[in-house]
This record gives structure tokens, sequence and C-alpha cells, in this order.
């Protein structure tokens, strides 16, 4: 079972990192506009509708791989003084009361929305229509991949109700750990204070 929660992992890695090259391809568009629109004179009517598109996949993309690392926003200030079964019920409720609905639904609404804009092939409204019915399936597309991934969360929960321990996840990306970079490059509190004053002393010469 847990390599399968983990190849799960590896599958919503997989989809948002190959959809954050969005960020490279956004990056060139836009660098490219602005020279092209005060350097040579030429804007497009195109690009602020691509750039839309763009950053709405990176923000639907998101959501699997953010869940996958167990990175979304929650109430912190409580919740992880909790013993994880506790955590995992309280997870649990929550995935079965709103997040399956509300994914269940977007991606069945999103598929029907994708549908109906392919059927009239429709375009933004410019003078340089793009299509818009591909960038409208990203919604489904990246609905479903949410949910197999709470799914997978769903498990995880159960799991530790089970055991009382919480399942390990697929490493990738980790936030700064002020406390390890100090253990590791071995510098102490004192070190930082005597920096503090040497910068501040010689701060104040001419």
């Amino acid at each position: 079972m847990q390599s399968l929660l983990l190849a799960v992992d590896r599958l919503s890695t997989w989809f948002g990192k190959l959809c954050a090259w969005a960020v490279v391809a956004l990056t060139l568009l836009i660098s490219w506009e602005v020279f092209s629109r005060y350097a040579l004179n030429q804007p497009h009517a195109w690009v602020l509708d691509a750039q839309i598109m763009m950053y709405g996949l990176l923000f639907m993309a998101a959501g699997a791989y953010t869940l996958s690392k167990n990175g979304h926003v929650r109430g912190d200030v409580l919740y992880g003084f909790f013993q994880p079964r506790t955590q995992a019920a309280i997870d649990l409720t929550l995935y079965i009361l709103f997040f399956l609905p509300g994914i269940v639904a977007l991606t069945w609404a999103g598929w029907t929305f994708a549908n109906e804009s392919l059927a009239i092939r429709e375009q933004t409204f410019n003078a340089d229509p793009l299509p818009v019915y591909p960038f409208k399936f990203v919604v489904p597309i990246a609905g479903a991949f949410l949910l197999l991934q709470g799914v997978v969360e769903i498990v995880r929960c159960v799991m530790c109700l089970q055991t009382g321990v919480w399942p390990s996840r697929d490493d990738d990306v980790e936030e700064v750990d002020v406390d390890k970079l100090k253990d590791m490059v071995q510098v102490t509190d004192k070190d930082i204070e005597n920096l503090d004053r040497y910068v501040v002393q010689k701060g104040g010469q001419p």
C-alpha cells in the first residue's frame, strides 16, 4: 500500500514539475513582449490572453503537487499540538465533508465546461484571437490529479488512525530550517551576535 501511495505522490510531483515549465515560457513571453512593445513599437494583442492562460495553468497544476507535499495552508496554531491520530481524524473529516464534494464538482463541471468550449471552438475576444478550449481542459485534468491525490491523503489518514503514525511521503523540497542550517555550518547565536555588533561598529565609522 505504501508503495502505491508514493507512486501517486510521484505522479503528482511529475505533473506539477511538468507544468512548472510554464514559468520559463511565461518569463520569456513577457520579456519578448516588453522588448517588442517598447523597443520595436510592435505590441501584440494576444500576449495578455496567453499570459493569463499560462498563469491559470500554473495555478491549477500546483494543487495536486502541493497536496502531495502536505504544503497547503492550514491553521497550525492548534493543529500542530495534536497527536497524529487526532490530526488524522480532523483531516479525514474535512476531506470527506469539504474536499471530496468540492473537487468532484470542480472536475465534473470543468469537463462539461471544456467540452462546451470545444464544441463552439471558443476563442478570445481581441484582434488576434487565441483558442480557449485547450486551456479550459486544464480544469478537469488538474481536478482529476487533485482528486487522485486527495484519495491518497484519505488513505493516509486511515492508516494513521490505525497505527498512530503518519505514513511517509516522497521527498522533494523543504523549507529552510534555520536551526539545522546553523548546525550544518557550525554557527552559534553568539557568533551571530558578535557579527551584528561588528557590522554596527563598522557602519558607524566614516
